[in-house]
């Protein structure tokens, strides 16, 4: 297949890219940054990887690089986990996702040759924070700036439906490596014998293994019956407490000091609401597609990822 990418050069975009050319699939990767799409792309390594230059917010020459791609996958979004959210900055979080998506959708409306499917990425803020309620696909969505932002980003995505090109929407739980996310940031006090549950410790955390959500998008690619929303999440999510506990014990560190919120602020600035605050949500509509999670739970995707 051929396949074109925003966000490729990510912490979760550059692992969809590895595996695909390792697949033997043509892979488009759009950044901002060409040079450094080079760098992490070298074409020694990344043959089938052709590196396009674009600005996402506005239309250009790389839209043209739409037509004749089997599928485009959408992962593009600034990051909400640093530094304050001013209101410039909340401008800039919901643009980067709002108007790359719409200029996504009319490059693939004008594309001589459509791709078939449009993988949007979004995220589980859209359901907002709770440490009571449990959150599906059909759950409602907050009217908070996380969930208000995650609608208008769905909200663009949903118009490629009217060019006939079949879309799936994966609402992205925190993801889970490494080398990068919360979870690097997170790892940190534990290697110093000072770790330990954030905040409250019963707020809720929502989580996937990056493995798992590369083939998740994979599976959305090729599986043309699955259509519209699915929560990008583990079956097993835990309560915070409860990954400090396994971080713990994978790391054969202490887990009971625990770790005030200022200090996660410090690391994440205001998007430390998502760790702080929390929700519980389940992957109903993904399961029922037969996706295979690698890893279900949390113990086995830290050993995995720790050691």
């Amino acid at each position: 297949m051929k396949i074109a990418i925003t966000g490729a050069t990510g912490f979760v975009g550059s692992h969809l890219v590895a595996k695909l050319q390792k697949e033997g699939h043509q892979v488009v990767v759009l950044t901002r940054d060409t040079s450094y799409g080079h760098k992490v792309f070298p074409s020694s390594a990344f043959p089938n990887v052709e590196i396009v230059n674009y600005t996402p917010t506005v239309l250009g020459p790389w839209q043209n690089s739409i037509s004749g791609c089997d599928s485009v996958i959408n992962l593009a979004g600034e990051s909400i986990a640093e530094g304050r959210w001013t209101e410039g900055k909340k401008q800039s979080i919901l643009q980067s996702r709002q108007l790359t998506t719409q200029n996504i959708v009319t490059a693939i409306a004008n594309a001589e040759h459509k791709p078939s499917v449009l993988i949007n990425a979004s995220a589980i803020g859209y359901y907002g924070t709770s440490e009571t309620a449990t959150f599906t696909e059909t759950s409602p969505s907050s009217n908070d700036f996380l969930g208000s932002v995650c609608q208008a980003w769905e909200a663009e995505a949903q118009k490629v439906s009217d060019v006939g090109v079949r879309l799936v929407i994966l609402r992205l739980g925190i993801v889970l490596a490494g080398d990068g996310g919360a979870l690097a940031k997170m790892i940190t006090p534990f290697k110093m014998f000072a770790g330990g549950p954030i905040g409250s410790g019963n707020q809720w955390f929502s989580w996937i293994h990056r493995d798992d959500l590369v083939n998740l998008i994979l599976q959305a690619v090729t599986d043309t019956n699955m259509s519209g929303v699915y929560n990008a999440t583990a079956p097993n999510p835990v309560r915070m407490k409860e990954l400090s506990q396994t971080m713990g014990t994978v790391m054969n560190r202490p887990s009971w000091l625990p770790v005030p919120g200022f200090a996660i602020e410090a690391l994440l600035g205001d998007g430390a609401i998502v760790v702080l605050e929390g929700q519980q949500v389940l992957p109903e509509r993904t399961l029922t597609t037969g996706f295979k999670y690698q890893y279900p739970n949390l113990q086995g995707a830290l050993t995995q990822i720790l050691n």
